[in-house]
């Protein structure tokens, strides 16, 4: 019989291991069906609580979110060109849904402005309400605040694409005033309306103030410096707003950014959302952004008188900057006016009010008085 053969292999007697080699042998094959048995109950399990919560994935997530609609004419376009430009700018950036904030008491037959709401919702868009008239609780009484959005909510629900979302005018809840505050998150849970936090705030409605202003001048406008501030100021506040609101609670959830239904919007939005996908943001839809629970918390802050990363870092006591810089707005204006404008920035102009009523952050020049559109005569910051 030849060694090695075949009939050789079968009827040799084999060797026994070693105790300590058969007793490793088997410890492998243990830990690798162990092994096998997590993988195959983990994995469904994962994927299964992902899609059952999908705002568990910290990944850097972004809705977008339009408020004061309608607005007037802005720098370039009419209300209706404008209109279209972010619908087609939505559209060609691949946003499935973007929530857009309604002041119904703006809108009316000279305005045409139901027809340009009717026209984001059949694009697939949402409308929450943003009050009647836009007034500022700061400077209301709780009872007639609510009343105006009584007066809001009957002219939105019912109407397609209507979400119970409130969102406060100048994003105000009432800053260190917690009884106030209280009596009208109160009031909102007895109507059943969610608040619509803004998580990213990088102040839009400055920019889109300023190149009013400059337009208004006479100055000319360098449009793709224009467009580079802008959408350079609001991936950096993104940016911002999810290092702060981890360094706050430990996760990330989707962020929602603030901005208005303005010119410059139209104008660069594919561009913004391009840079934000760039920047290694995923847009999503508000729908998934406010399902998180922590756009759910009701409870008492320190102040309220801005965006929740702020919000629950103050309450917190995190440390470090807890606002982003150029919502200060004698930085954001020196910008515009040396890189659109190409002048120098003159510091004897006041860029804003004297009587800002935010107490809590003296260094914050974001007042809520202003938020809501650019006046007649935007100051611009510059030398003439």
């Amino acid at each position: 019989m030849r060694r090695g053969g075949l009939l050789w292999r079968l009827t040799r007697k084999r060797r026994r291991l070693p105790a300590s080699k058969r007793d490793a042998r088997l410890y492998r094959v243990r830990i690798a069906l162990l092994v096998g048995a997590i993988v195959v109950i983990a994995v469904p399990t994962a994927i299964s609580l992902e899609r059952s919560f999908p705002w568990r994935n910290d990944g850097k997530r972004i809705a977008l979110t339009f408020d004061d609609v309608p607005r007037g004419p802005g720098a370039f376009y009419t209300p209706d060109e404008r209109a279209a430009l972010l619908i087609a700018g939505l559209r060609e950036a691949g946003v499935e849904q973007a929530a857009f904030f309604a002041n119904p008491g703006r809108i009316g037959p000279a305005n045409r402005a139901d027809e340009r709401l009717a026209a984001y919702v059949a694009a697939g868009h949402v409308v929450g309400d943003h009050t009647f008239s836009h007034h500022d609780l700061a400077s209301t009484a709780a009872p007639a605040f609510l009343a105006d959005i009584d007066k809001a909510e009957q002219w939105l629900e019912g109407r397609a694409g209507y979400r119970p979302w409130f969102r406060f005018p100048g994003l105000n809840q009432g800053g260190r005033d917690r009884v106030k505050r209280r009596a009208v998150i109160d009031g909102l849970a007895a109507r059943g309306l969610q608040i619509a936090w803004v998580s990213v705030d990088g102040s839009d409605w400055n920019i889109e103030g300023q190149t009013i202003a400059a337009k208004r001048a006479g100055l000319p406008i360098d449009d793709a410096a224009l467009r580079d501030l802008y959408v350079e100021t609001m991936v950096q506040s993104a940016d911002f707003s999810d290092a702060l609101i981890r360094r706050t609670i430990g996760r990330a959830p989707p962020q929602v950014l603030l901005l208005h239904e303005t010119d410059v919007a139209a104008r660069y939005l594919p561009a913004l959302v391009a840079e934000l996908r760039k920047d290694g943001w995923a847009i999503v839809t508000a729908d998934a952004a406010f399902a998180d629970p922590v756009y759910h918390d009701t409870s008492d802050f320190v102040s309220a008188n801005g965006t929740l990363p702020e919000a629950l870092a103050w309450r917190k006591g995190v440390g470090g900057k807890l606002y982003y810089e150029r919502n200060d707005l004698l930085l954001a204006n020196r910008l515009f006016a040396e890189r659109v404008l190409h002048r120098v920035p003159s510091a004897s102009v006041p860029l804003i009010s004297r009587g800002c009523p935010v107490k809590l952050h003296p260094w914050r020049r974001v007042c809520p008085s202003t938020a809501l559109a650019a006046p007649l005569h935007t100051p611009l910051g510059i030398a003439a």
